[in-house]
Formats: C-alpha cells, structure tokens, sequence
C-alpha cells in the first residue's frame, strides 16, 4: 500500500492501481485531442472532452483513497491517569509486601498494599518539570450506609471504570490500574482495552493479591425447600467448597429460632468442593428461620463466610391419593392402610377385581373419576398391577392421569405385578411415563427361590425418599437389615433422564445391576417405580414403621410441588425455589372455575411485588390443552422478600399469595484468588504491561520513557462522502446533456 500527500489531502493506493489510473488518465487526454483535432467543431468537442475527463480525472481521484486530514496539536499537559479499586474483593488478605515498603507485616490485604501505595505518591516522578498531569480516582467502594442488600448487589465494573477514565481523559498518556481484576459487572475489560489501544494509551496493571486461593472453607450454597411438612423431616442440601492443603473432619450444625439444634458429622476433602445435607424436623406452623453453619478450623483465614440463614415454612398436610389395584395382593392391602392412617392423607381406592367386580366399603369409589374437575384433586396416583383392556382402564382414563401429571404437576406410582398388566399401558400414553424399559419375552416377571436384598446407590442414600432412619448413617444399617424379595419386574434398565435410588443386590445384566426404585421427572409432575410388591415385608419386627415411613415419603414427595401454593381456585408452583439475584423464575399455575373443572376460558394474572415496594403485574401464557395450566417467568432483580398474588381479573377475591425469598448471596466476595489474567489481557490488548508492586519503580521509568502523545488527526474519507456520487452524477449530467447539444445544433 502506497501513501502520499497533497497538503491535507491523503491518498493510499496499491501501485497497480496507481499505474492503471495513470494509463487511464493518458489514454483519456490521447483520444480527447484526437476527437478535438477531427472534429468539424472543436470548440464544442474540446469542450466536451473536458468534461470527459474532468469526469474519468473525478473517478479515478476517488479510487485512490482520498480523506482530507486535519492536524490539532494539543496545548495541554500529557495526563496520566491512576485508577484503583476499592471494592470487597481487595479486603482479601494476601498481597506480599514489598521489601522497599514500610512495616513488619508480611501479608496485607489486597486494599492495604495499594492504599499504601497511594499514600506513598508513587507518582510523584511524573509530575517532575511540568511534564505531566496526574489524574486519581478510585471505584467500587460500598456506601458507607449501605444496608444488607445494598452490599450484597455491590460489585466490581472495571469496563466501566477504565471507559469514564477515557472519555473524561485530555491529552491522555498511560493509565495505571491498580486491582485485583476480579470483575463481576457490566461486560468484559477487553472492550474498553481495545477501545485504549485504538486511541493510543497503554494501560498498565499492578497486580494486587495472590492468584491462588487463599486457605479457607466457604459454606457457599445452602438449599433448602421453601416448606415443610410439620412433625416430618425436610432435607437441607447444602455445599461447602474447601481450599485448604487437608482433609478437615468437622461438624454441621442446624439452628432454629428457639434454640432447637442438630449436628451432623462430616468430611471435607482437600481442595474439593463438598455436597451434603442435613436432616431438620419441622415441629411447628409458620415461618421459622434457621441457621446453618460450621466451626472455624485451624489455617483457616476467612471466619464469615462459614454460616447462612434461610427461612422455611411448617405447613399442615393435606395430601389426596388415589390406589388403583386389579387384585388385592398384600402389597396393595398395606398401601391402602397405610395411607388410610397417615391423619395426613386422605385416600381413595378402585379395586378392580377381574372376577368379584369392583371392590367395597370405606375409602373406596365405585368408577374412575372421568370428569376433570373430579380428577384434578389428586396429589398422587398408585398404579399396581393395572393396564388397559376390557375391565381395567380405558385408553381415555390412561390417557388422563398421564395429562394429570404432566399438566398439573401431580404425581403417578407405578407398583407392578405379576399377572404383567402394565405392559398393556403401552396403549395409552401413560405408558411412556414409566421410567424403566421392561423385557417384553418375561411379562410374569423374575423369581428368586432364596430371599433377595436390594443396594441404595449413591443417588438413594441422598434421597429423602429412602430416607428410614433419624440420620444417615442410620438409614444405612436399616437398609441393610431390611427383609428382601421373591419377585421382580423384568426391567430390563432405567431410561435415559431418570434416577436409580435402590438396585437388585443379585442380579446383573449387560447394563448393570438391576433397577429396583427409579424416579423421574413428566412434564410438572412425578414418576416413581418400584420393581417389587413385597415393600410390606419391610414390617417383620417392626410392623408398620419402615413400610408406612416409606409410602408416606413417597406422597409428600411427589405432592410437594403441586401444594407450593394452593388455594380453592388457583395452584402455582415455580422454580428454583431458592433464586438468586439475576436468576429467572419459571412459574406454572393451575386454574380452575367455579365448578372446580380446568379454567379454559380466562386468563390468569399476577402482581408481582419487588423487596422494594416496587408492583409488576405479568399475565401468565395459556398452555395448549384442556388443563387449565398457565405459565411464565420473571427475573430477579434484588434479593429480599417478593410477593406474588395470583389471580382472575374476572374473580380477584379467588386469588392466593406466594412468597419468594431471593437469597442475599454477595456479588462480590473475599477469599477469591486474584484475576491475575484479566489485567494480563488488558495489558496485553492496550500495548501495555503487568507488573507487582515490587517493580512499582520499574513501571515509573517505562512510563517516563513514552513518547509524547500524537496530535489529534480529523479524516473525513472523501471518497465516502455524500458529495461524492452528487459531484459525479452532476458531471455525466453535463456531459450528456452536452453531447445532445452537439449533436442537434
């Protein structure tokens, strides 16, 4: 590429175009005097072969690239500008302190080493013989009266920190940045690096801190469902992510408002994140606030970040079930009994007896409830030895409690036997809820002639469904004493997306051990299904303990999402039950009319309320279908408190209320190791370099050492300009209209 210059005009053009636009010029002068010299009027054609090449002088002009540049030399001071960053991060304690610095301290913090520096006037030296203007500001320090939450949304914006000092910049030389470069606002540093290196001006990084994890552990997560069932046992999942150089054996402790605790023993690994959970009684109604936390271990730097609070509801049970059986095998009779005992649950049973017709007397029903509204009310649907055909189930009934599930988030148990009715499901669309593939060639199912145990996986011994026992490692002996079983369903593996809690002990095929307990998930709803009809066997020695614990964790399991929030008119669910600040919020809402059957016709709405008082109202899509389901979702913007009241527009006074606590989860964070390679990046992008507060001098010399900043330089690209095709198109104008001239007089 060629450039050359004609005061301040500005060409740039390869040499092959240079010389084609010579050739060009030549040839057009060459034939315009021979037209001049032939012609009978050479006034008139001289004329015209002036504009000719006024118009081809005109083109080629503008192939060459011509910008007309403008030069504004600078009467200010070249400036450089210091920036440093003061947010939460820089509290971390585990910047070495250089040698030529001042003190005993070995390790400051992050926020110590470069108040130090600032205090030191470091850049002192440039300001030596006028020679340059120093600009200071530092960004991401809290308010000093910020509340809970206003620290927790504080962050790091470096982007936006380096843009203000680049627009607000004159004359700008070099920028130092001081700072850890843990960003976790706005975009990344490289946009605004790019935008320094455009312009000219290096950016030069001091690097605070150390980029490896300072020794700590962090009970970074806990979460816990939003409610539970009063005198049951809730799950609190929690995770604890280690950094030290050891395994650490300690304690977790659960602390209620009354004073009421649990410990739990545990193992952290060394540098290894830790998933565990904790069991928790709920004893009473209403909100209670708990209190999770682990003791300081020795080498252990940061002390507050080892205990959270969360809030969890204790609500009274009301679970509806429905039990359809064929035969009333001991499995089924001890169900029914169970459940028909849980004060807990109300339940409804349809016998369908192949011979003796449908079965009698107190909690059963005479048909299937065919309506909607007569359907809808229940939570949980054991499925035993059921399929479809003359005197069971209609494809229609199959097909309903699989839109049940799906729709209105209730729950289905499949409970096999041996006659293999269930493989008739297949008819329906019920049948792709069951979790398993079954071996079509063994319909009557396995057998064992010696008493067969089953295994709980890793998956099953965090369940809370498995749950037999006060703590876990009770839960363990349990299931390993429990009685075993005679018979299996032919499952031949568990399908893709779905949850293996217990396997035959025994028995082995190509994909493993064989599945015995397995869940999943079917639209909004729930599958569990258990391989064996022997679980009442669970009662020798202990008669209803273990079997009756079991089936009344497996309908509040299933139940629990369906009755997040529930009222005579209206049913939302959402999830994650937990959010996060900057986290969606999917919500699924069930409504129905006056009757009780699926709202189809309507639409549903909330007014949603912020934690600062701030009121949305969002109108929820109606779904396809004849359920009555409704969804949406929303973001959380702040955490805290957010109330939703969902209702009718046409009924308001139908509507129910739901809380929504969004955890107070920090942005910005102690303890984090230093982003060591965002300020490399920066450096790198901008032309300019990362050094430690060690080579702090090292960095004033190379600064002094940069040339004087470029004038300003204005291009405007004639060649792009509007003027251009206007001045073209006037001279071919006049070249035409010149040739008709000629041409008639």
């Amino acid at each position: 590429m060629n450039h050359f210059n004609l005061g301040p005009l500005h060409f740039q053009a390869q040499t092959w175009l240079i010389v084609l636009v010579v050739i060009v010029l030549i040839a057009t002068i060459t034939l315009g005097v021979m037209a001049t010299r032939r012609s009978t009027r050479p006034n008139r054609t001289g004329t015209l072969e002036g504009l000719r090449l006024m118009c081809v002088l005109f083109v080629c002009v503008m192939l060459l690239g011509p910008e007309w540049r403008t030069v504004q030399e600078s009467d200010l001071q070249p400036e450089i500008s210091i920036v440093w960053d003061e947010s939460i991060s820089m509290d971390t304690e585990d910047a070495k302190r250089p040698e030529s610095m001042p003190g005993s301290e070995a390790i400051l913090t992050r926020r110590e080493l470069v108040g130090r520096l600032v205090d030191s006037e470091f850049w002192k030296p440039f300001e030596s013989d006028g020679k340059n203007r120093v600009t200071t500001a530092s960004f991401g320090a809290p308010s000093p009266d910020a509340d809970v939450i206003e620290l927790a949304m504080s962050g790091t914006d470096i982007n936006e920190a380096l843009g203000n000092s680049l627009a607000n910049g004159q004359n700008l030389r070099a920028t130092i940045f001081l700072g850890d470069g843990d960003w976790n606002l706005g975009t990344s540093p490289v946009g605004v690096s790019q935008q320094f290196r455009l312009k000219g001006v290096p950016i030069y990084t001091l690097a605070t801190g150390n980029n490896k994890r300072v020794p700590d552990l962090e009970l970074t997560s806990v979460n816990a469902p939003t409610y539970g069932i009063i005198g049951e046992n809730a799950q609190i999942p929690f995770t604890i992510e280690s950094s030290l150089a050891r395994d650490v054996r300690t304690q977790i402790r659960i602390k209620s408002d009354t004073g009421a605790e649990r410990y739990k023993d545990i193992t952290i690994r060394a540098n290894s994140t830790h998933y565990d959970s904790i069991l928790w009684r709920i004893e009473k109604e209403g909100a209670s606030t708990l209190s999770i936390s682990l003791p300081v271990t020795n080498g252990e730097l940061i002390e507050n970040n080892n205990s959270r609070d969360f809030v969890i509801s204790g609500k009274p049970e009301s679970i509806r079930v429905l039990v359809i059986e064929t035969l009333p095998r001991w499995e089924y009779r001890f169900i029914r009994n169970a459940l028909s005992r849980d004060p807990g649950v109300s339940v409804d049973c349809l016998l369908l007896h192949p011979d003796l017709g449908r079965g009698d007397g107190p909690d059963y029903i005479q048909e299937f409830p065919e309506k909607l509204e007569d359907l809808q009310k229940y939570d949980v649907i054991f499925i035993g030895d059921v399929g479809v055909g003359e005197g069971q189930l209609t494809v229609e009934q199959a097909d309903l409690i699989e839109g049940l599930v799906k729709s209105q988030a209730s729950g289905v148990v499949f409970i096999p036997g041996a006659k293999g009715n269930q493989f008739t499901l297949s008819k329906s669309n019920l049948g792709d809820l069951i979790p398993v593939i079954l071996n079509q060639d063994k319909k009557e199912g396995l057998s064992e002639s010696i008493e067969t145990t089953m295994r709980l996986t890793p998956e099953g011994e965090e369940s809370l469904l498995t749950m037999l026992g006060e703590s876990e490692s009770q839960n363990e002996t349990i299931w390993r004493n429990l009685p075993g079983f005679y018979w299996q369903a032919p499952v031949v593996r568990a399908k893709s997306g779905s949850t293996i809690l217990a396997e035959n002990e025994a028995r082995r095929n190509a994909y493993g051990r064989l599945p015995i307990i397995v869940t999943s998930r079917a639209g909004s709803g729930k599958v569990l299904y258990m391989a064996i009809d022997s679980a009442w066997r669970w009662r020798r020695g202990v008669e209803d303990l273990y079997h009756y614990r079991f089936w009344g964790q497996v309908a509040r399991w299933m139940s629990y999402q369906r009755n997040m929030a529930a009222g005579e008119r209206i049913r939302l669910f959402y999830t994650p039950e937990r959010p996060k600040p900057g986290d969606f919020v999917s919500l699924s809402a069930n409504a129905f009319d006056s009757n009780g059957a699926p709202l189809n016709d309507g639409v549903l709405q909330i007014d949603l309320t912020a934690p600062n008082g701030q009121i949305k109202r969002i109108e929820l899509a109606k779904e396809e279908g004849a359920w009555g389901s409704f969804s949406g979702r929303f973001k959380i913007s702040q955490p805290g408190e957010w109330n939703l009241n969902t209702f009718i527009p046409e009924e308001p006074a139908a509507g129910i209320e739901a809380k929504i606590i969004s955890q107070t989860d920090a942005i910005e964070k102690t303890g984090r190791p230093a982003r060591f390679e965002v300020l490399q990046e920066m450096s790198k992008i901008s032309r300019g370099r990362m050094v430690t507060a060690e080579k702090i001098d090292e960095l004033v010399k190379e600064i002094n050492a940069l040339p004087e900043p470029q004038p300003l330089v204005t291009s405007i690209k004639l060649w792009a300009h509007w003027l251009a095709p206007v001045i073209l198109i006037t001279l071919l104008s006049l070249f035409w209209v010149g040739r008709k001239l000629n041409g008639a007089f």
